[in-house]
């Protein structure tokens, strides 16, 4: 059982001080946060710190957003979602457990799931940092079907921003509403959607 999981963000020389990184503890284990997702994603055993006995998850599926995006279609709209019936359809697609309950830890969820909060949190295991974890969220919820740039309405990505700079605790809110408000009245159209490029390649929009 994962007895710790916090937020912090990697400030030193060697790591983008942008990185949306979980640092997990089990007993008797210490596991770096970014080390343990991409180990887990890809069904490894993740690294440990302390001698302990190591249990091999070679049976596990790779995290991938198209795993997300089947998560999503059978949450089917909902916007609350019970921690049980989340757990079943998580085991279904035979996504590790131990990165469930660190999503779970992190979010401080309880029994009734806020699904975009948690969806969001899961993409950030893929992301590593906030651009990219949104990049991942747009495409997993986007519903252009057509070919074209995942988008999603602005609505739901100021939301979804809103939500992972506060998990990530190291961007003041006012830089945040600054963006949020720069994209609204300088980038976003009619449509109110938002494109996946409208915050990856504006050079006016930096999120981190």
């Amino acid at each position: 059982m994962i007895t710790a999981l916090l937020p912090c963000c990697l400030t030193n020389s060697t790591r983008s001080p942008e990185m949306l990184v979980l640092s997990v503890t089990l007993p008797g284990q210490h596991f770096c946060g970014m080390s343990y997702f991409e180990a887990l994603s890809r069904g490894e055993m993740p690294p440990v710190r302390e001698q302990s006995e190591r249990v091999p998850l070679c049976n596990w599926a790779e995290l991938t957003p198209e795993l997300l995006k089947i998560l999503h279609s059978q949450v089917a709209g909902r916007l609350i979602i019970h921690a049980e019936e989340l757990a079943q359809m998580w085991k279904v697609v035979n996504l590790p457990t131990d990165l469930f309950n660190s999503v779970m830890n992190v979010g401080r969820f309880t029994e009734e799931i806020e699904w975009l909060k948690f969806l969001a949190l899961a993409c950030s295991a893929l992301g590593v940092t906030i651009t990219k974890t949104l990049k991942i969220v747009c495409e997993v919820l986007s519903c252009d079907h057509n070919g074209g740039l995942p988008r999603i309405p602005f609505s739901t990505f100021q939301f979804l921003y809103t939500y992972i700079a506060e998990v990530d605790g190291e961007i003041c809110a006012s830089h945040v509403s600054r963006m949020l408000n720069y994209i609204e009245q300088e980038v976003i159209g009619p449509d109110g959607l938002i494109t996946v490029n409208d915050f990856t390649q504006n050079p006016m929009v930096w999120l981190e």
